[in-house]
């Protein structure tokens, strides 16, 4: 995911929570005062990836599964027509390391202060606290309180 054009980066992750929702209108508003470009990421694990053992599960489906989330999301926090700075990138695998992985040559990556999991009273969620400890650039985390349109 890093770039080698010299446009600074603003990475953020987007899991469908409030909290990632303020995070991707945070990252878009910063991208814009630094001309730099928003790399907005979801990611999305295979039901046997995270633990579950039922039937025999359709890689090409979840794929598709994640792909319209993730078009879902976006569509929510921009209604209409989407940045012209927004990159998408769907990514399988664990989040807090896809996140650490984007960071590498980023300006700043941004992610809520909880996401989809978790604990209602946990200040930081597990993602948010592993990317501010191993990320390769500053990371804010945006509280849903700073988002203006919640």
């Amino acid at each position: 995911m890093q770039s080698s054009d010299s446009v600074p980066r603003v990475v953020v992750g987007v899991d469908g929570s409030p909290t990632s929702y303020a995070a991707l209108r945070w990252a878009d508003r910063y991208a814009r005062t630094i001309g730099g470009v928003v790399e907005a990421i979801h990611v999305w694990e295979t039901p046997s990836a995270a633990g579950w053992s039922g039937p025999a599960t359709d890689p090409d489906f979840d794929l598709q599964q994640a792909r319209e989330r993730f078009a879902v999301e976006l569509g929510s926090v921009f209604p209409g027509e989407r940045p012209a700075r927004l990159r998408e990138h769907l990514v399988e695998g664990d989040p807090s390391e896809a996140l650490i992985q984007a960071s590498e040559g980023a300006e700043l990556l941004v992610v809520g202060r909880r996401g989809r999991g978790g604990f209602a009273r946990a200040m930081l969620g597990s993602v948010g606290q592993r990317c501010a400890q191993h990320a390769a650039c500053p990371v804010v985390v945006v509280p849903r309180a700073l988002d203006p349109a919640l």
